[in-house]
């Protein structure tokens, strides 16, 4: 299974802001849900070398992860 990996902080101007590790992926949201969907879209959309991904977790110090 191939996995992204994105590590969750809060942006200084509200909201949230993801990084993928490993991969230049970035982006933001005002919410966690919101969040979630902005990852799954960045890394649809984002080419990561024909490497079929399978699962997203977003690293907010709770383990969630969620199907690509």
């Amino acid at each position: 299974m191939s996995e992204i990996v994105f590590e969750v902080g809060v942006a200084p101007e509200g909201g949230y802001r993801a990084c993928a590790v490993g991969h230049s992926i970035f982006t933001e949201a005002d919410t966690l849900a919101e969040l979630r969907e902005m990852a799954r879209e960045a890394v649809l959309t984002h080419p990561t070398d024909a490497v079929r991904v399978d699962a997203i977790r977003l690293d907010l110090g709770t383990g969630e992860r969620f199907s690509a």
